[in-house]
């Protein structure tokens, strides 16, 4: 079923964060829980991840209220995120199709500024982010499972 989320990123402080949220909303995190960066396989030229790293928030959801998830993630400078207020929070879609997928981003990425090729993840989703022309971030994530 498609739905809308918020995606939140923080610098390293994500399981913090949504401790925080669950003691207010009284939820649970979606299964399997709290994701830790340490099963992103290998990727290469890159160097192996330090334990600390490895730890991690790599992806968790908690559901709010009216059926809403917010979903966050920890991002890291030594994977390359820069972070700044404004750009640590994505409205997530996640649409029906493959189809619908490719057509939302495209698009939502029009006049704007691709930050993820919409492909194929190793999660099992068809994953792609943009920036829309307005300064809007968007995820579409389209599970293939």
């Amino acid at each position: 079923m498609a739905r809308v989320s918020t995606y939140l990123n923080f610098s390293n402080y994500t399981e913090e964060a949504f401790n925080y949220y669950r003691s207010i909303f009284g939820t649970e995190f979606t299964e399997p829980g709290i994701q830790r960066m340490d099963s992103i396989p290998p990727q290469d030229g890159q160097p192996p991840m330090s334990d600390e790293m490895k730890n991690l928030v790599l992806h968790v959801e908690l559901p709010i209220t009216g059926g809403h998830l917010l979903m966050g993630t920890d991002a890291p400078e030594q994977m390359g995120f820069a972070m700044n207020y404004g750009n640590n929070m994505h409205i997530m879609l996640e649409p029906d199709t493959k189809e619908e997928s490719k057509k939302l981003f495209d698009s939502l990425a029009e006049g704007g500024k691709v930050t993820m090729a919409l492909q194929e993840m190793f999660w099992g989703a068809y994953f792609g982010s943009c920036v829309d022309k307005y300064g809007v971030q968007w995820m579409v994530n389209f599970s293939t499972k």
